[in-house]
């Protein structure tokens, strides 16, 4: 019965975790590295000041379609976690991967496919694409910050953090 529980495990839908915190990481830029991706019920101020926000209303990365959209500064404030977070992230080039990291340690992993410049009242950027899972990233251009940069990921992986084992010992 333990065989077909094990066999089974590797065949479960993936569920949401317990709670719904993330942190971001882009290994290609600077100062992202686990930075704190804040949503409800933290303000949207605060959120930004601290590391980056998840947009309310749209996806996360357990769903199966989905575009995860995270906001963050270019400048940000000095001492946090939003200090210059999406200063360079316009130089993120295609194939560039992208970490979302969840509250039970699963992380997703994404590949950068476009980048766009858009207007501040453009809402077309945070819907999700048909049959894909997304991660968006937006900030303010430069240097008047008019307008917004996203830049999107896809989902290429995810990998499962490690299940504890039971001790064998007696086995």
């Amino acid at each position: 019965m333990v065989f077909v529980d094990v066999q089974g495990a590797g065949e479960a839908v993936s569920t949401a975790p317990k709670s719904e915190a993330m942190t971001l990481t882009v290994p290609s830029m600077k100062r992202v590295e686990e930075v704190p991706v804040y949503g409800d019920p933290v303000k949207e101020e605060t959120a930004l000041h601290n590391g980056t926000f998840h947009v309310k209303d749209t996806g996360f990365p357990w769903q199966e379609e989905a575009n995860v959209y995270i906001a963050g500064h270019r400048l940000g404030y000095p001492r946090t976690d939003s200090f210059f977070v999406f200063w360079d992230l316009n130089r993120l080039k295609t194939g560039a991967r992208v970490l979302l990291t969840d509250s039970e340690d699963t992380k997703y992993v994404y590949k950068v496919f476009d980048r766009r410049v858009v207007g501040p009242n453009e809402v077309s950027v945070k819907k999700p694409i048909e049959g894909k899972n997304i991660v968006s990233l937006q900030t303010c251009t430069l240097p008047n910050y008019s307008e917004r940069l996203v830049v999107r990921a896809e989902l290429v992986r995810t990998v499962k953090a490690p299940v504890e084992q039971a001790s064998s010992a007696g086995s």
